[in-house]
C-alpha cells in the first residue's frame, strides 16, 4: 500500500478551501497571541506522568518578537535529569513486553489528536521558532507522517517478528527485533515538532522508553508533543521531558550510564562528541549533523525551475536547514543569466513578521544567529563579491531577528564560508566549466546530506546521481532543490559526517536502529 502524506496546504487548496486553511491558522495564531500576551505561562517538566518543577527557570522569547515571552522553563539539574531516568527505565520492562498492536494503537489515536489540534501546533511552531504559517503547517503534517508511516512499518513487518525455517526439524526458531532500554532524545529548534516526535515516536513505537530534552531556542512544541501522547493513553513515565542547557541538562543526560541509546538532530561538533563517547560505553547513538549541501546548475537546465528551486532551499526560514542549499556551482555558459534570474528571485523575497500571510521569511532563531549573518556578510564583502543582501532587514512590525536573502559569488574553493555549515540564509556561488569538475567540487565536504541538480540532459543527471557523495538527492526539483523530503517517500539519510548511520529517517530502515536482533530456538518437551 502507498504510504499517503498529510499535506494540508495542497490538499485544501486543491479542494476550494484556501480561504478556510488561512482563517483556521489566523484563528489560533490570535488564540495563542492573546494567551501569551496575558503574560507567560510557566512550563513544567514532565517526570514520571506528573508536572516537575525546577528550582530555577529561563525564559523563552519569540525570535520574530523579542519583546515577546512565550513561556517559563525549567532549567532542569543533574539530579531532575537522573529521576527522569529513573522514571523512564522503571517503566521500560511493562513497557517493552506490551503487545505492540497496543502501542501502535495509542500512536496512531496521538496522530489524529495532532490533526484536530493542527493549527493551534502551528501557530506555536510560527511563536516559538518563527516559521511561516505555510512551513509551520507542513512541520505538523511532518510529525503526523512519522507516527503513521512508523504505524505502519509495526503492522507491515507483524512487529519486526518473522517465523524462519527451522534446520532441525524438533527446533522452532522465530527472529525478533527487541528494544534497547531508556533512549536520550535531543531536539533541534528548526523542526521542533516534526524531527523531534519523529526520533521519539521512532524510540517508543519499538518498546523503548524516552527521555526527550528540547531545544532551548524552541522548547514549547516539545512540551505540546507530551501533552498530546498523554491525551492518546500513553502510560505514566514511558516518554519524560526535561527543559534546560545543553551544558547541564543536556550533558547529564548523554553522559548517564542509564541511558541505553541517544538520538540527536544538531552540530556536527555535539554528534561527533557522543559517537565518541558510544565507542567506550557501546550504546546506540542514531545521529543527524547537519551538511553544507551543494546544487549544481548545468548549461542545460531550466533556468526558472532551477531560480525557484535554489532560491526556496536557500533562503526559506532563513536558509535554517540541515538540509538548505548553501553552495551552488553554476555552468559558465549560463551564469550570467541565471544569476541575474537568481538574484531579482531573490529580492523579492518578503522578509517579516511569520504570522503574515504575505511573508516568505520569518526570522533568524537568536541573537547570536544574527551576529553570526552580519560578520560573516561582512567576511563575503570581504573575500568575494557580495551581490545581495549582508543586512538586517527592517520592518514596520514587531522587533525581530529579520535578514535579508545574501548571496556571495567567487569566494575561494577552500574559503570558511564554502566549507562550514552556516544556518543562515547565505548562499555561496561559483562557475564551473565541466560536470565532472562541479561534482568533485560538490564532493570536496565532509558532509554528504542532500545535493540537487537542475539539467534537461540525461546523461548529466545520471552522472550526477551515480557520482555525488549524498544520502539524499533531487533533478529537477523546483519546489525544492535540496530540501523538503517527505516520509515515506524520500528518506532522509546522512551521509560521511553528516549522519551516524547512513540510514534514513522515514524510511523502512529507520525503526530496527532502535532495537537488536534476538534469536529464539524452542525446544518442546
Amino acid at each position: 500500500m502507498t504510504f499517503r502524506s498529510e499535506l494540508t496546504w495542497e490538499g485544501m487548496k486543491a479542494s476550494g478551501l484556501e480561504a478556510d486553511y488561512h482563517s483556521s491558522y489566523e484563528k489560533a495564531a490570535d488564540d495563542l497571541l492573546a494567551m501569551v500576551r496575558g503574560g507567560p505561562m510557566i512550563y513544567p517538566n514532565h517526570i514520571d506522568g506528573a508536572p516537575s518543577l525546577a528550582q530555577r527557570t529561563f525564559e523563552d522569547v519569540s525570535p520574530s518578537d523579542r519583546d515577546l515571552v512565550v513561556g517559563r522553563f525549567q532549567r532542569s539539574s543533574a539530579e531532575e535529569v537522573s529521576r527522569a531516568i529513573r522514571s523512564s527505565r522503571n517503566t521500560f520492562l511493562e513497557w517493552s513486553r506490551m503487545d505492540w498492536g497496543d502501542r501502535v494503537r495509542i500512536f496512531e489515536r496521538a496522530a489524529e489528536l495532532m490533526r484536530r489540534d493542527k493549527f493551534a501546533l502551528a501557530a506555536a511552531i510560527t511563536l516559538d521558532n518563527g516559521k511561516t504559517r505555510h512551513e509551520a503547517v507542513a512541520d505538523v503534517d511532518e510529525a503526523i507522517d512519522f507516527i503513521d508511516y512508523y504505524s505502519e512499518e509495526m503492522r507491515r513487518t507483524d512487529g519486526f517478528e518473522r517465523t524462519p525455517g527451522a534446520a532441525y526439524p524438533e527446533e522452532e526458531v522465530s527472529l525478533r527485533l527487541r528494544p534497547y532500554g531508556t533512549w536520550a532524545v535531543i531536539c533541534p529548534f528548526n523542526f521542533p515538532l516534526a524531527i523531534s516526535a519523529g526520533m521519539a515516536a521512532g524510540a517508543l513505537i519499538t518498546g523503548n522508553t524516552v527521555v526527550m530534552k528540547p531545544s532551548s531556542d524552541a522548547p514549547l512544541p516539545v512540551h505540546l508533543f507530551y501533552e498530546i501522547m498523554d491525551r492518546a493513553g500513553l502510560p505514566s513515565g514511558v516518554l519524560n521531558v526535561v527543559a534546560g542547557s545543553g551544558g547541564e541538562a543536556g550533558d547529564a543526560l548523554v553522559n548517564s550510564d542509564a541511558v541505553d541509546g541517544i538520538a540527536f538532530t544538531g552540530s556536527l561538533e555535539v554528534g561527533r562528541r557522543l559517537m565518541r563517547s558510544s565507542a567506550e560505553s557501546g550504546r546506540r547513538i542514531i545521529a543527524e549533523m547537519g551538511s553544507k549541501n551543494p546544487v549544481i546548475v548545468s548549461g542545460e537546465a531550466d533556468l526558472e525551475a532551477a531560480t525557484d528551486g535554489v532560491a526556496a532551499s536557500a533562503f526559506l526560514f532563513s536558509g535554517q536547514k540541515c538540509s538548505a542549499c548553501s553552495r551552488l556551482y553554476v555552468h559558465e555558459s549560463v551564469y550570467g543569466t541565471f544569476m541575474a534570474m537568481l538574484i531579482e528571485r531573490a529580492s523579492r523575497m518578503t522578509v517579516g513578521d511569520p504570522f503574515d500571510r504575505g511573508t516568505d521569511i520569518g526570522p533568524l532563531i537568536t541573537e547570536q544567529a544574527m551576529d553570526n549573518y552580519l560578520r560573516w556578510t561582512e567576511m563575503a564583502h570581504r573575500d568575494g563579491k557580495l551581490s545581495l543582501g549582508g543586512e538586517p532587514a527592517r520592518t514596520s512590525g514587531p522587533r525581530g531577528l529579520f535578514a535579508h536573502p545574501a548571496i556571495v559569488e567567487s569566494l575561494p574553493e577552500e574559503h570558511y564560508l564554502m566549507r562550514r555549515e552556516l544556518f543562515v540564509p547565505i548562499l555561496c556561488v561559483q562557475s564551473y566549466r565541466t560536470l565532472q569538475d562541479a561534482v568533485v567540487r560538490a564532493n570536496a565536504s565532509e558532509y554528504g546530506l542532500t545535493a540537487g541538480i537542475f539539467s534537461s540532459n540525461e546523461t548529466e543527471v545520471r552522472y550526477f546521481l551515480e557520482t555525488i557523495e549524498s544520502g539524499v538527492v533531487y533533478a529537477n526539483r523546483r519546489r525544492g532543490a535540496s530540501t523538503g523530503a517527505m516520509v515515506g517517500s524520500q528518506s532522509f539519510a546522512g551521509w560521511k559526517s553528516s549522519g551516524s548511520t547512513g540510514m534514513g529517517t522515514g524510511s523502512r530502515h529507520y525503526l530496527p536502529q532502535f532495537m537488536r536482533e534476538q534469536s529464539r530456538t524452542i525446544i518442546r518437551q
